[in-house]
């Protein structure tokens, strides 16, 4: 039992160092987030304490899978920026395409698109990019092909949402991935966000598509690593 609490506790102390920060920079975590991962919390919890009776290095194991699943369901709280006209990114990941196409969805014009791709180290949870309305919500079903695949922005499953504000309409696709098989959101039509405020979040690791108006200055390049919410990624027109 001592072994088990002097694992927990260095597995704490290493999460707030890895993950959170110093202590004026804390990552916060938000009890939203964390409840999508309630029933793998409670299924390793379960085994973690079955195992404890069979060996002490297995029960172990089991606790370091329930500290990379706090890790993987951490929220930070991200700074706004203070530019009025910036697009933040919708999620944590590696840029991995730019192009401009098609949006058939709902713009149905001629759009820059800016595809992030989420690993499973990244913070999954996707953020308003603009602030405005929510004015369109979609799901769509298909498969669950890699995310680093072309085909996958128009053969997977995906959720997609419209930002409109009277400057512009931001366009954003939640995709799943191979191994991120749920797109969850917690916003609906009509509700108002700012920008940064989340709205959902795709388990596990995948993709998500920013699309944006042609005359918008991207600034961002392909393999550069954002951060939902607080990484400027376009500027619209004044």
């Amino acid at each position: 039992m001592w072994s088990l609490l002097r694992f927990l506790r260095l597995g704490f102390r290493w999460l707030d160092r890895a993950f959170f920060g110093p202590e004026n920079d804390r990552e916060i975590m938000r009890f939203q987030t964390l409840f999508e991962g309630r029933w793998i919390f409670a299924i390793l919890l379960i085994l973690a304490i079955g195992s404890a009776l069979i060996s002490w290095w297995l029960a172990l194991f089991f606790v370091a899978l329930i500290l990379y699943t706090i890790a993987f369901f951490r929220d930070p709280n991200r700074p706004d920026p203070a530019d009025q006209l910036a697009v933040v990114a919708a999620a944590d990941g590696t840029v991995a395409d730019i192009q401009e196409i098609d949006e058939e969805e709902f713009l149905k014009a001629r759009s820059k698109r800016i595809g992030i791709f989420l690993s499973i180290f990244d913070v999954h949870t996707n953020r308003a990019p603009v602030s405005g309305r929510i004015a369109f919500r979609q799901h769509r079903k298909g498969f669950c092909f890699d995310a680093r695949r072309p085909e996958s922005s128009e053969k997977n499953e995906a959720v997609t949402w419209a930002f409109q504000n009277p400057r512009a309409t931001i366009v954003v696709r939640q995709l799943t991935g191979a191994i991120a098989r749920r797109i969850v959101g917690w916003a609906k039509v009509g509700d108002e966000l700012r920008r940064g405020q989340r709205f959902g979040m795709i388990r596990f690791g995948s993709r998500t598509e920013v699309y944006l108006p042609l005359d918008a200055e991207i600034l961002v390049k392909v393999g550069d690593h954002v951060k939902g919410g607080a990484s400027v990624i376009a500027r619209l027109p004044e």
